[in-house]
This record gives C-alpha cells, structure tokens and sequence, in this order.
C-alpha cells in the first residue's frame, strides 16, 4: 500500500464506498458516515469511545476544546453536541476525511465547531481548554511525538491534554513523554489495552 492511500494522507486515493451508522456517545444518539481512506470506517473504534466517555469535562478551564486528527469527526462531534456552550475546533490533515467530519456535523445539527485542515498544529493558532487526541499511530512515533509536545504551547493555563493510546502501541512511551513536556501525565483509565493519559498545562 502507498503513502498516499492511509488515512493520514492529505488525499488518500481510494474508490469511495461510504458507510453510515448510528453510535451513542455521551448520551447522544448520533449518526455518522465514514468511508475508505479514514480510520475507522464501520463504527466507533474503541479508543475513541474510552477516551470521550473517560475525559474529565467538568473540570476544564474555560475555553474551546481541539480535537486533532479528528477523523470523520466522531471525538469532536460528541463533544460539541453534549456540550453546545462549547466551541470545538476540529482538524486533520486528511481532505476526505474533513470532508466527513463537515457532512457529520451537518447530519447531527451540531453547529458549534470549526473544521479545516491542518498537519498537525501548523494551521492551529489559539490556545485552548482541552485537547483530545487518538492520535494517527500509522503515521508514525515523530507525528504522535509532534502532537503531544506541540500540545503545550496551544494550551491555556489549567489546560488539558488527553490522549488515547494501547499499551503495545506506545502509550508507556507516551506517559514518559508528556511527563517530560508538562511535569505530570495520570492515567486516567486502563480499558483492554488502551490508555487514556491526561497532561494539565501548570
């Protein structure tokens, strides 16, 4: 298989053939559509379902929350509609899979997000309450790196960052690599083999 044809391409060249499905997240039934070329095409991979139902929401600053390498959106669009007082900036360097997460936000009447494209924080200019990743793992340890250590700087002070990742992916790395990058990184819980990590910017 070519760079070009995974999900974390800019254009990943594949025959299209969406699928759509409904899924409940944070007590919202939703329905999303996703298709070859982006993560997860027949439902809500399970990482991303511990680490929307794991985050500790009532205990962020105020401010807007990023959902990098949003995917087809499922992460920023759960969030978005559970909490509509609060702004999502949704981004992927993926141009279909932007183009999901669009028709998605549409499709659940979530208007309080802003999606564009992004390789990893090079278009991202404010600083936030929360960012929540399930970072592209395929893409390799510099891009998985790059988007915790970016992290600090697009932080508010009290800011969050949360990540989701298994055990034999990487996440003890990861732990000592955000314990590194912000002095602190807890667990916030353990689920077959995935980790959900938490960073709060002191």
């Amino acid at each position: 298989m070519s760079d070009n044809q995974f999900y974390y391409s800019k254009n990943p060249d594949v025959q299209s053939n969406p699928t759509t499905w409904h899924f409940t997240l944070l007590k919202n039934n939703l329905t999303f559509t996703s298709d070859n070329g982006v993560f997860s095409k027949h439902t809500v991979d399970y990482g991303t379902r511990v680490l929307v139902h794991n985050l500790n929401y009532d205990q962020l600053p105020v401010g807007k929350i990023l959902d990098l390498g949003t995917g087809y959106g499922p992460i920023g669009i759960a969030i978005a509609k559970a909490f509509p007082d609060r702004l999502v900036d949704m981004v992927d360097v993926n141009e279909l899979a932007l183009a999901l997460a669009k028709k998605n936000a549409h499709d659940n009447q979530v208007d309080n997000v802003n999606i564009f494209s992004s390789d990893v924080y090079a278009a991202v200019v404010d600083q936030y309450a929360a960012i929540v990743t399930n970072p592209p793992v395929r893409a390799g340890k510099k891009v998985v790196d790059a988007m915790i250590t970016g992290a600090l700087a697009h932080l508010v002070a009290n800011g969050v960052l949360t990540v989701v990742l298994q055990k034999k992916q990487g996440a003890p790395s990861a732990k000592k690599l955000m314990t590194t990058v912000f002095g602190n990184c807890d667990i916030l819980k353990r689920d077959k083999g995935y980790y959900i990590l938490q960073s709060i910017k002191k």
